[in-house]
């Protein structure tokens, strides 16, 4: 059996996606065929505790990229077949790296999202001094990198990687409490849940509910998550020309209650400037909820499978679309989320993406020869 070491630098619900997502595929790959641990250096919430393949470190990061005697400390002396860290421009990320040369094992990373070129532009000065010092033999090193989208594998080929890529997509995890969130749509209510940030376009979200004027009467946005202060303030200060339908911020959600309030939605939006994938889809989705997302996120099975829609995110053509969405009939809305609960089940479930992701360790690790359908040696086909 195949001894996986993944880390991450933070473990926290709240840091969003790429802990989550960590987290989630983490818990299935206990059921396949390879001995899979995490170790990280801290957590601010209880995610991932009393787990047994979960090590936290006592926490002596320092500086902006979290340098770590501990981190290095540890994985020098784990013994292990490949080496797999989540992130980018982080002590974690390139000692996993270094350690995994040192040792002469297979180093597989998952950037998240990070070698996307507008994520790269942002804050560049910080970040090309860190990719000459370690990142770019780290990643050219890598035996594999993971991307969750073709259009985050092709940003990875455009930044130069030439070695194998693999896309499999961020787990919809099973949850036992699932079969008790219940679908409650008396008010119409469109939502939108994640970090504000202005790549997430929550103001062009706003704006369209605006423009909607009385059609959103007896209707509310939701706004779930949190931010800067000084940019809530500038939402709030939007949300307050909204003189028809309510605009609500509902704060920081997790667990049971973020599912139950998606359960509530008559649609979720995810209207980013780009998203590698966009865990809040397959979440809403999971639980009937239709979604509205930009042509910039990787969800074209929006319009494919018929539970929401994939559209160029304008605020004239978010409008549209939220204006749709609040219309549906009942029969109409059933249809769109069992069909949504379809797509989860048939290409997001953590079981599934947990099986690929063993696949892949079995074929880098010499154990399987043949080359997964899934990894692209060359081009990424479309």
């Amino acid at each position: 059996m195949m001894k996986i070491l993944q880390t991450i630098a933070d473990l926290s619900a709240a840091s969003g996606g790429p802990s989550t997502c960590t987290y989630d595929l983490l818990e299935a790959l206990q059921r396949t065929d390879v001995e899979a641990k995490l170790v990280t250096l801290a957590s601010n919430d209880d995610l991932g505790a009393n787990k047994p393949w979960v090590t936290f470190l006592g926490n002596d990061a320092y500086t902006s990229v979290a340098l770590s005697k501990n981190m290095a400390r540890y994985l020098r002396a784990f013994d292990v077949d490949l080496i797999h860290t989540n992130g980018l421009w982080l002590y974690t990320n390139h000692i996993s790296a270094k350690v995994a040369r040192e040792k002469g094992i297979p180093f597989v990373l998952t950037p998240h999202g990070m070698l996307i070129e507008n994520a790269i532009k942002r804050q560049y000065f910080k970040k090309w001094p860190l990719l000459k010092l370690w990142f770019d033999r780290d990643i050219a090193g890598a035996a594999c990198l993971h991307a969750t989208c073709k259009a985050e594998a092709e940003y990875i080929r455009k930044f130069g990687y030439k070695g194998p890529v693999a896309v499999i997509p961020n787990p919809m995890p099973s949850v036992q409490w699932m079969d008790e969130i219940t679908e409650c749509h008396n008010t119409k209510r469109i939502g939108f849940l994640g970090r504000f940030h202005p790549v997430k376009r929550i103001d062009i979200l706003i704006e369209a509910w605006r423009m909607l004027g009385e059609k959103t009467m007896g209707a509310e946005l939701v706004l779930i998550g949190g931010g800067k202060p000084s940019y809530e303030t500038y939402l709030y200060e939007l949300a307050a020309q909204c003189k028809h339908g309510k605009v609500v911020f509902c704060g920081f959600m997790n667990g049971k209650e973020k599912f139950q309030e998606l359960a509530s939605l008559s649609a979720l939006c995810l209207v980013s400037i780009f998203e590698n994938f966009g865990m809040t889809v397959t979440e809403a989705l999971s639980v009937g909820t239709p979604v509205i997302a930009n042509l910039t996120t990787p969800w074209a099975d929006l319009n494919e499978y018929g539970c929401g829609w994939w559209i160029d995110a304008t605020a004239e053509q978010i409008a549209v679309a939220i204006e749709a969405a609040l219309g549906l009939t009942d029969v109409e809305r059933e249809a769109m989320a069992k069909r949504g609960k379809q797509l989860v089940e048939r290409k997001y479930t953590a079981q599934r993406v947990a099986e690929m992701m063993a696949e892949l360790y079995r074929w880098i690790g010499g154990e399987q020869v043949e080359v997964p359908k899934f990894v692209y040696l060359d081009r990424i086909d479309n």
